[in-house]
């Protein structure tokens, strides 16, 4: 059942001059209760009540930022919607534009906002650190970098407790490719078809995707076949897909490799998950050739598959560099690299430094976050919450032919629109149009992959069952009216 309530008064915010009005006028509303059948049309859903009270926005509007952003903002810079949403305000898995709209954050800034938006514990310790000491460099002793270092090793398994810390994902993946070749003595790398792993040299070379790709010089990788349930030709066998990785090393290379890079589940080529039985043995395969075997945790680690609190744990390996990023910091710039101390160990032929990685305010809400997932039990709700809604999300998959394919874990999930499900034809115009209207009723949601016709749904780890209804409502209504 849907119910509809206060909709018209909470979602025309912009007719009010403060938010405490606004929650006034919904009190009046005396059509509160009136519920309706699921499969009525005409029937908007409405998001899930919460008492949360935002303070008053003053700042400027949606179109005084954008002409900002054109005139002074680089032209590569792209947005969502054809009204870009102004985000003035967050508070766990909600924010809030300049108009007052609330929307349920479907795509937590790109897989980043793992225990909620403001969480008070993060803004607590982020606060607290700023006044002590905001930076110092790893040149002087502080607590902060070696408090969340022990407690990031205590994470991993195996011999993974080195870590050194960087600002993003990008940079956590160059220095782990840049630490494979110094240790192997090898250069070539071995990444996937449809993979993503950052925007620099090293990581465009091994990123997949040619719309993330510019024309330069990028040397040493060899891209295997993509392991892809969905699309791939070998659909879910996994040791069939690995046998291409053991023809590249032997028509691609000298027969000795540097490295193997994945993701445990493809985020920017639309959550796509990994073949079973694939990476156990690829991971022999490399290692066979004298590789190290790296595991982008970008945005599948810190809890985001509910089963586990990294992605390679799913396909139970153990990788030798292990990068993350995103849910580390959950929006604040953090990165890290962890491996063992025998491949550390490189660094220190030459000079390695980063001036910001380590910043004492970035790890101390670092650990912030470790001790919230942990206290508030995030995993096991990411597990959960992810569960039920990918049941919801496959039932409705049984309902509208426009959805091809349901896939991911936890709380990183990903559907893929089709306009004909047999040939599996990318519905790009229709994602755009669904986006649209979902962003209308509230609710905000990615999209990846090659053909950008996958939605993609990575919240906050703090998502309800409540909202996930609600989000498998609206997609339903938008579908409905396509």
């Amino acid at each position: 059942m849907l119910s509809v309530g206060i909709g018209s008064a909470l979602w025309e915010f912009k007719h009010f001059q403060s938010w405490q009005r606004v929650y006034s006028l919904a009190a009046q509303n005396t059509n509160a209760a009136i519920c309706f059948p699921e499969n009525n049309i005409d029937v908007i859903p409405k998001l899930p009540f919460s008492n949360y009270v935002p303070p008053l926005y003053t700042g400027p509007t949606a179109n005084e930022v954008l002409k900002k952003r054109k005139e002074f903002l680089s032209p590569s810079t792209y947005y969502f919607y054809e009204k870009p949403v102004n985000l003035v305000h967050g508070k766990m898995q909600y924010v809030f534009d300049d108009d007052g709209h609330r929307y349920l954050d479907a795509f937590g800034g790109i897989a980043t906002v793992g225990c909620g938006h403001c969480h008070p514990d993060v803004v607590k310790a982020v606060i607290n650190q700023t006044k002590n000491l905001q930076h110092s460099t790893v040149l002087y002793l502080n607590h902060a970098i070696a408090d969340f270092a022990e407690a990031l090793a205590s994470k991993l398994p195996g011999d993974l407790k080195v870590v050194f810390f960087t600002n993003s994902g990008t940079e956590a993946n160059e220095l782990a490719v840049t630490m494979a070749r110094l240790y192997t003595g090898c250069h070539d790398i071995i990444s996937l078809r449809n993979a993503y792993h950052g925007n620099e040299a090293g990581t465009m070379a091994a990123t997949a995707l040619c719309n993330w790709k510019f024309n330069l010089v990028q040397s040493g990788v060899h891209h295997a076949m993509n392991p892809d349930p969905y699309r791939g030709i070998f659909g879910s066998d996994g040791e069939m897909y690995a046998k291409d990785v053991q023809d590249l090393i032997q028509f691609g290379t000298c027969g000795h490799v540097a490295a193997f890079i994945s993701e445990a589940i493809q985020g920017v080529a639309g959550i796509v998950e990994l073949a079973p039985g694939y990476l156990p043995a690829v991971y022999s395969i490399i290692r066979n050739a004298g590789g190290l075997c790296i595991a982008d945790e970008v945005q599948t680690g810190f809890a985001r598959t509910g089963s586990h609190f990294w992605g390679f744990e799913v396909h139970g390996v153990v990788p030798d560099i292990v990068t993350m990023a995103k849910g580390i910091g959950n929006g604040i710039p953090l990165g890290a690299v962890v491996t063992t101390p025998e491949i550390a160990e490189v660094l220190t032929h030459r000079t390695y430094f980063n001036t910001f990685g380590g910043n004492p305010v970035c790890t101390a809400a670092g650990l912030a976050i470790l001790r919230v997932i942990e206290k508030e039990k995030l995993q096991e709700n990411a597990h959960v919450v992810g569960s039920y809604l990918k049941q919801r999300l496959n039932a409705l998959k049984a309902k509208h032919e426009t959805i091809g394919d349901v896939r991911g874990r936890g709380l990183m999930l990903g559907v893929e629109l089709v306009t004909d499900r047999r040939r599996k034809t990318p519905a790009k115009v229709e994602t755009l149009h669904l986006m649209e209207q979902m962003k209308d009723m509230g609710l905000l949601i990615g999209k990846g992959g090659y053909y950008e016709n996958v939605l993609r749904i990575t919240p906050p780890l703090c998502f309800s069952k409540e909202d996930a209804d609600f989000l498998v409502e609206v997609m339903d209504y938008s579908m409905m009216k396509l």
